[in-house]
């Protein structure tokens, strides 16, 4: 893995896990790109890689938790002490129990549909079509949101839905569950601290439980740690920058620009690709 690679993964990872318009899709797109320019793979999969995806994907969530510090050690805190006073009305318990089904949901809906979903990392045509789906459901959730209500049972049942199905690279995980809880009424702002620190269990499960399985550790003295590190501090200081600019964003534009800008990547990207 070269310096700038590594450089341009993390920066990718960094402005992309965040806004609502697919890491993993672009991360797709670039890689496909760059070898048309190049010659040359931008990924590949083997241990370096994989290993070097596990740590920018904690950089990102350690840019979510040192942001969202204070809600999240408030629901945790809340959560368990509400557990041992049997207060189960408890707003923060509550938001836990939210957090806990998506979760659950995610995990059971993404493990029966990785292996088709992974199959797409291989055809950016189609990665290229999912960015413009993610645009359209952008849209529409901007469009017909009432925007009133707080997030209940059935809202993080399907936000955990929508997460599942980001497994599709093109699918933007924080655009799908901002957009279902969107759809449920939520408003804008709850929508997306819900989306963020959801990402916290997620990102910990999909970085360290899967991928640990697929490195070869025997392989790791040959790792380029001086690149890792410059991509690790890329995606986090990227990601913290993303994360407090789209907070502010969302509050006072929506979601519509996204849209425009999924929808553009996408035709752009499928074009080039039909005609390359």
């Amino acid at each position: 893995m070269q310096t700038l690679q590594a450089a341009i993964m993390g920066a990718i990872q960094g402005l992309t896990e965040f806004l609502p318009v697919s890491s993993s899709g672009h991360i797709v797109l670039s890689s496909a790109f760059y070898k048309m320019i190049t010659g040359a793979s931008f990924l590949s999969v083997d241990s370096e890689e994989i290993f070097f995806d596990i740590l920018i994907h904690l950089a990102t969530l350690f840019a979510v938790i040192i942001y969202f510090f204070k809600d999240i050690k408030d629901i945790f805190m809340g959560f368990f002490k509400s557990l041992i006073n049997r207060d189960f009305k408890n707003e923060n318990f509550k938001t836990g129990v939210y957090i806990l089904c998506a979760t659950f949901i995610t995990g059971v809906f993404g493990l029966i549909i990785k292996d088709f979903a992974h199959k797409l990392t291989e055809n950016p045509f189609i990665v290229s079509i999912l960015i413009i789906v993610t645009g359209s459901v952008l849209f529409i959730s901007e469009k017909i949101s009432k925007k009133s209500k707080n997030i209940n049972l059935k809202t993080a049942f399907l936000v955990g839905l929508f997460q599942g199905l980001a497994v599709f690279p093109g699918l933007s995980r924080s655009g799908m569950t901002i957009s279902a809880a969107l759809l449920c009424g939520t408003e804008r702002m709850k929508a997306a601290r819900f989306s963020f620190i959801l990402s916290v269990p997620i990102i910990i499960l999909a970085s360290l439980v899967y991928p640990l399985i697929s490195i070869d550790l025997n392989e790791f003295q040959t790792f380029n740690l001086k690149a890792m590190i410059i991509g690790v501090l890329t995606a986090f200081i990227v990601g913290y920058i993303c994360i407090k600019g789209f907070m502010k964003f969302i509050d006072k534009k929506g979601l519509k620009a996204f849209s425009y800008y999924c929808w553009i990547i996408g035709a752009i990207s499928a074009l080039v690709i039909c005609f390359s």
